[in-house]
């Protein structure tokens, strides 16, 4: 047996991944919580679950004292962190070693070597891996060092990972900002506010390599993945192996990770990451000291569980793998589905879902890594990604069109997610012909939003409307009273409901549907309801519908992905009031939080005069920082907010006087 007792110091769907392997393997699982996620599914499918005490994040899943305590006290024989909080913190890792507790990952000083960018850098130089030059130092010194320096610049979080501390800056003029920006973001994520600036390689492509090396000198690559798809440096779709490169380069890649990691005496599992440019040269960005979000892809095309093999080597034992023995077969295609909202700058979308339906999952194929089974309330304490969509087939074009079939079926209610999103990215000329680079989605942003719009009509809206109508007639369980009493015979019913605009629903009878919206009839056949599932043609088409409202009695219609909010004009007083940032108009001077978070700069003061378009306030939520910009030119009247404060979307927080007021 590798382990005994594991406890896992992280939560959601990496803590369940890890589960799922340790349950195989025997291995006792130990869970740890907050009160948020006292009932959180990694919670109630752990052996045991220990309670975090705190109230934020650094006294909670970034408590390394508090979790080494937690080992101790639940007699762990060994910890592993997943990825993001604690999984790339060189005195967590020493700090389970001196308290004899394994560390499922590499040790202090590979951490602390790889985890400064910087340090990470000089190192691949020494031993004549490709590198991309940069500056590191001081605000003041890195200004003067970008004088010398081709723009556009890259800035970089020196600590910095998971695409958190990453911005581009094209005019010197935006330099000092986005330096104090990126400093200021990297020091509340990484607890380190150093940063350098690099040239920036136009249209490159992201590579990573995998990498597993044990205690006893053994190293071998697990070969590549592709991460180009990046959205604020973020990995939206990933797939193994990468359609860019020629098998010499691969070969040559892959071989450059392994000698990397020998030379760095490193053990674990680790991820090399290279920058490709147009000419296939490649530079080493950073080493992931630990599993990656992605890691799915190179498991589902090697079919080796790189969790096991983490444990096996934290353990003491030798690799059982050799590199001649590990082979890749067919295509597999990772898409992260987040809680944001493409169509308004892809804000964070904490909030309650009210119904979630996954697609069907089918062994070796379709995959799905998550942590939400149903309805549950998405928090703005964490990242943003609620699960990750893979697909596996015997080349890319099947893999690609698997994806879609999957995002097809895939139902979230209640909170604005990217489904739609990566549908419409997935369906582009560009992605299927690999035309792409890691400025693809900032590239083509108006045409992806467009296209997506386009998209959504693909189901027409009526449609919805009905299926609407339908739900709560159904509800309402008025049927049977209408055919006892012969009503629909005499007069039908009509339903008035808001959809984007207000509008009438007539039902003039049944069976099949004649249904009536202002002056359209549509013929409706083999209706259905089961609860909140309804099947309905159209035009010899099947389409399923399904129906949820939230605690607020917000109710949603989706099908295919395709999500619509209604309400039925009865129950339109209800909601009078509740005012969100979209019901704005042009010349509102009430600045808004676009979602709930924290203020973390306030740029703003009382009797200020702003131009259209300059930031008044920075919001945290979901560990990114959000601008908010002045909708038009006018002086600051009041600011009801201060740094620090935890605001509520929607939550006014700058009145903007137009000039002249």
């Amino acid at each position: 047996m590798y382990y005994k007792r594991l406890l896992i110091a992280n939560r959601g769907e990496i803590a369940l991944r890890i589960m799922r392997t340790a349950r195989d393997l025997g291995i006792h699982t130990i869970a740890l919580y907050t009160e948020l996620d006292r009932q959180a599914e990694h919670v109630l499918q752990a052996d045991e679950a220990y309670p975090l005490q705190g109230n934020n994040l650094q006294e909670t899943y970034l408590n390394l004292n508090q979790i080494v305590e937690i080992a101790r006290k639940a007699k762990a024989d060994a910890i592993h962190p997943g990825y993001g909080f604690l999984a790339e913190n060189a005195v967590f890792s020493q700090l389970c070693a001196d308290n004899g507790i394994d560390f499922v990952g590499p040790d202090a000083n590979a951490i602390e070597l790889m985890g400064n960018k910087v340090n990470a850098r000089e190192f691949a130089k020494s031993i004549g891996v490709p590198v991309l030059e940069g500056v590191i130092g001081d605000i003041k010194e890195l200004i003067t060092a970008a004088n010398e320096m081709q723009f556009p610049l890259l800035i970089k979080a020196a600590a910095g990972g998971g695409g958190k501390g990453m911005r581009i800056v094209h005019k010197k003029e935006d330099l000092k900002g986005a330096l104090e920006s990126t400093s200021r973001e990297a020091t509340t994520y990484f607890g380190d506010g150093t940063v350098l600036i690099e040239r920036y390689v136009q249209n490159p492509r992201h590579i990573e390599v995998q990498i597993l090396a044990d205690k006893h000198g053994n190293v071998v690559h697990l070969f590549e993945r592709e991460c180009s798809i990046q959205r604020r440096f973020q990995k939206v779709i990933e797939e193994a192996p990468s359609p860019t490169l020629t098998p010499e380069l691969r070969k040559e890649m892959g071989n450059m990770a392994v000698f990397l990691a020998q030379e760095m005496s490193y053990t674990n599992a680790g991820t090399i990451e290279f920058l490709v440019d147009e000419d296939l040269n490649y530079y080493f960005l950073e080493m992931n000291t630990r599993i990656q979000v992605e890691h799915p892809v190179t498991e589902m095309i090697t079919g080796i569980d790189l969790v096991e093999e983490q444990l096996a080597i934290a353990s003491g034992r030798k690799l059982k793998l050799r590199q001649e023995d590990i082979h890749m077969k067919g295509h597999a295609i990772e898409a992260r589905i987040y809680a944001e909202d493409p169509e308004n700058e892809f804000i964070p979308s904490p909030g309650e879902i009210s119904f979630y339906k996954a697609p069907k999952l089918f062994e070796g194929r379709l995959r799905l890594d998550s942590a939400i089974v149903g309805p549950c309330t998405i928090h703005p304490d964490y990242d943003p990604m609620i699960a990750k969509l893979v697909v596996w087939d015997e080349n890319r074009d099947l893999a690609i069109e698997g994806l879609h079939h999957a995002l097809h079926n895939y139902e979230i209610h209640g909170i604005k997610n990217n489904i739609m999103y990566l549908h419409t990215l997935l369906n582009t000329s560009y992605f299927k012909r690999n035309k792409i680079s890691t400025h693809f989605c900032q590239n083509h942003n108006d045409e992806l939003m467009q296209k997506m719009k386009e998209d959504k009509l693909e189901i027409p809206a009526f449609l919805f409307q009905i299926s609407f109508a339908l739900f709560e007639l159904n509800r309402e369980k008025v049927d049977s009273i209408w055919e006892e009493i012969g009503y629909w015979r005499q007069q039908g019913t009509k339903l008035r409901i808001v959809d984007e605009e207000v509008l009438d629903i007539e039902i003039i009878s049944k069976n099949p549907y004649n249904i009536k919206i202002y002056n359209t009839n549509y013929i409706i056949d083999n209706v259905s309801i089961d609860g909140f599932q309804l099947m309905l043609e159209f035009n010899g088409v099947r389409y399923q519908f399904y129906q949820s409202k939230n605690t607020e009695g917000k109710s949603f219609v989706s099908c295919q992905g395709i999500v619509r909010e209604m309400i039925r004009w009865s129950e339109i007083q209800s909601n009078i009031g509740d005012v969100g940032v979209s019901d704005q108009k042009e010349g509102d001077g009430r600045i808004l939080s676009p979602m709930p978070g924290r203020v973390v700069k306030i740029e703003a003061k009382t009797g200020q005069i702003v131009a259209k378009g300059d930031v008044l306030i920075i919001v945290e939520a979901m560990k990114m920082e959000n601008s908010i910009l002045a909708p038009f030119g006018g002086v600051i009247g009041n600011v009801f907010v201060s740094e620090g404060d935890q605001v509520k979307n929607a939550m006014e927080l700058i009145k903007l006087e137009a000039v002249g007021e």
